[in-house]
């Protein structure tokens, strides 16, 4: 299991600082939606390796969070909003 420390150091990394053959690819990451939310938490963590650095196929990507940004939910809702608008 990834300790805090492990895990704020890897969201400190830069794309350039990461050889992108050692990235997961989150298409292959496969969850067990009857196990508990803290068994299923530690199998994505295995798996994805880097919470913040990734493939999605071909695309290598890099997830940063702002500390007083708006939360996800938030984005996703808003989000969702406009294209109904559009």
């Amino acid at each position: 299991m990834l300790t805090a420390k492990q895990l704020e150091e890897m969201s400190r990394l830069e794309m350039d600082q990461i050889d992108r053959n050692q990235l997961a690819d989150i298409q292959g990451i496969q969850i067990d939606s009857t196990m508990p939310l803290e068994a299923r938490m530690e199998s994505y963590l295995e798996q994805i390796k880097n919470p913040y650095c990734f493939l999605c196929g071909n695309t290598a990507v890099r997830m940063r969070f702002a500390p007083d940004g708006d939360t996800l939910q938030n984005k996703l809702e808003h989000f969702f909003i406009s294209l109904k608008k559009a």
